[in-house]
């Protein structure tokens, strides 16, 4: 893990959840990480399965990717990525932290080598990519990207990212590798290398009923309509 990081973090272990509203409280996080005041470590997974694709994709094309339904537009860019036993997660920044200040490229390579520093602690070997490797246009996990996260020659994790003046947005998956590991496992480990890495203090995160009202509201009348799903 490289870059700079506050002491105090906050860690919010969702639960599964619908893609509407999954991608809704993401989006909340984002708008208000400024009031929140420290970034925010989410874990969540999902209740059904699902596709997430970016922002700037075209929906005729994701619709000829995969025959996975839902589909759901994220509030961040990047590619097709399948939702259902994945370890998905987001970290929303604010805009008075120091990783809000970072290149694109750095805070990319940063959260991966947090990914890659947990299933370290786990016992597993993994590297970040060298180079771009695509090999299908538009889908996450057909190829990969300088820093996306390889085991054994192939993509495990991938990110994509969504800066504003509100702050900055990561939202991760992982498809973790064959092996027995534990989802639990690898999320008190995320917390432990962090700790260790790079002395953050964890705080557990609970949503205000302001903050509740705002993720329902864009889950109901933004993340689960065709008009922002098939916006283009």
């Amino acid at each position: 893990m490289t870059g700079p990081s506050p002491t105090i973090w906050f860690c919010y272990h969702s639960g599964p959840d619908n893609y509407a509203y999954n991608m809704a409280m993401d989006h909340a996080l984002l708008e208000n990480a400024a009031l929140i005041g420290h970034p925010t470590l989410r874990f969540f997974s999902w209740t059904e399965p699902a596709a997430s694709f970016g922002y700037f994709q075209k929906i005729a094309e994701i619709e000829r990717m995969t025959l996975l339904r839902p589909l759901v537009r994220r509030p961040t860019g990047g590619g097709l990525v399948p939702q259902d036993a994945d370890w998905t997660y987001s970290v929303a920044v604010p805009p008075s932290d120091p990783w809000y200040e970072l290149k694109a490229v750095e805070s990319y390579r940063s959260v991966h080598e947090w990914v890659c520093a947990a299933f370290a602690k786990m016992g597993v070997t993994t590297e970040l990519a060298p180079s771009r490797r695509q090999s299908l246009p538009g889908q996450c996990f057909a190829g990969w990207e300088q820093f996306d996260v390889l085991w054994s020659g192939r993509k495990i994790a991938g990110a994509a990212q969504r800066r504003t003046r509100q702050g900055l947005l990561i939202q991760g998956s992982v498809q973790p590798p064959p092996l027995k590991l534990a989802r639990a496992d690898w999320e008190s480990a995320m917390c432990d290398v962090a700790q260790s890495a790079r002395g953050v203090q964890w705080r557990d995160f609970t949503p205000d009923e302001l903050l509740r009202e705002r993720a329902e509201a864009l889950a109901s009348g933004t993340y689960s309509r065709d008009t922002h799903n098939r916006k283009r």
